[in-house]
């Protein structure tokens, strides 16, 4: 059967649609978690003009020079700021050696939730709550922030639609996520004037990785170059349909359900023309949930065929620092031999 990302209408949970209507969302959505690990998401509520101005504002950060974006760079161990290319190795979140270190071709600028953002939550640990570097151009902030708002809106929509299609109780996620580790990671595959690096027949734009936290949600260019791992070991490309968001998957919801939902590897090849990447833009927003949560497999994902695949429980806080450790110190992580031996298998 052709590889295909399920696309699924959540108005029903975005609009207040009747129990029947959610219920038929829940089960589109956990086939989906099932089966792919990615869905494509109509009916999220994101206004088009939020969508254009967080275009805008990437495109204005992205065009400047590389010396005015290094200024806005921060030390690898705190998640905001400007990573330049070939600065970031994210196989190495996986506990997997690439054959050149730090070889992915991308730059990217992070904003997150700042302990600022928790007035109620009290003695937030840096640099995980790290308040943002903000760059200096008119109208950035605003338009970013507007977006993010939205994309946390979609994210904590989706854990409802979770909870529901696992049988939890309506509070299971908001108790863990209401000072979560939210990231927005605005991304540019395009090499910048006098970027000092070479093209070659290992060019990678972004290596293949798995997401940390609990849900991605993903406004990307149509433009080819993401891709997928399917079941059967093949790496498939995916471009999102007209207004549709897309959504994965990370590795603690993989934990919680004993990968019975998957955490999809994936990965980004960008096609080169004429000696340079075509332009592509993506903004990734990674809930991750509270720092402090422990994540422990949830009991009803248990039984004698499927024994526990995580019996030690994590932190959040453990999990993420592991896998940022990889990407952006350059440090094997060696925690996730599930997620390295299916990197692994699909080089194979």
């Amino acid at each position: 059967m052709a590889f295909r990302v399920p696309l699924v209408d959540i108005t029903s949970y975005v609009a207040d649609g009747t129990a029947e209507e959610r219920a038929a969302t829940a089960r589109a959505i956990d086939d989906a978690c099932r089966t792919v690990g990615f869905i494509q998401i109509t009916g999220h509520g994101i206004p088009d003009d939020v969508v254009a101005g967080l275009a805008d504002a990437m495109d204005g950060f992205f065009a400047l020079g590389l010396d005015e974006k290094k200024a806005y760079r921060t030390p690898p161990q705190v998640n905001r700021g400007y990573s330049p290319p070939k600065s970031e190795s994210l196989s190495l979140s996986l506990g997997v050696e690439q054959a050149s270190r730090m070889n992915d071709f991308f730059e990217a600028f992070n904003v997150g939730a700042a302990a600022s953002d928790y007035p109620h939550a009290d003695g937030l640990p840096q640099p995980d709550y790290a308040e943002n570097v903000w760059p200096e151009i008119d109208g950035y902030r605003e338009r970013v922030q507007t977006y993010f708002d939205e994309a946390a809106r979609v994210a904590r929509t989706l854990t409802r639609i979770f909870a529901d299609a696992l049988g939890l109780p309506a509070d299971f996620f908001p108790s863990r996520t209401d000072h979560s580790i939210d990231v927005l990671r605005m991304n540019n595959y395009a090499l910048p004037p006098g970027t000092d690096v070479r093209l070659d027949g290992d060019l990678i734009g972004m290596g293949e990785h798995t997401d940390f936290g609990i849900v991605t949600v993903l406004w990307a260019d149509q433009v080819a170059g993401l891709q997928v791992l399917g079941t059967d070991g093949s790496w498939n490309d995916v471009m999102p349909a007209d207004d549709a968001l897309l959504v994965n998957l990370g590795d603690i919801t993989a934990r919680l359900t004993n990968e019975r939902w998957m955490s999809t590897l994936h990965r980004v090849k960008p096609p080169v023309i004429g000696g340079t990447i075509e332009r592509r833009r993506s903004a990734a927003f990674f809930h991750d949930g509270n720092v402090e949560t422990l994540i422990e497999t949830l009991p009803s994902c248990i039984d004698a065929e499927h024994p526990n695949l995580y019996p030690e429980p994590v932190t959040i806080a453990e999990h993420i620092a592991a896998k940022l450790g990889g990407s952006r110190q350059g440090k094997l992580n060696e925690k996730a031999e599930r997620e390295s031996a299916r990197v692994a298998a699909s080089r194979s």
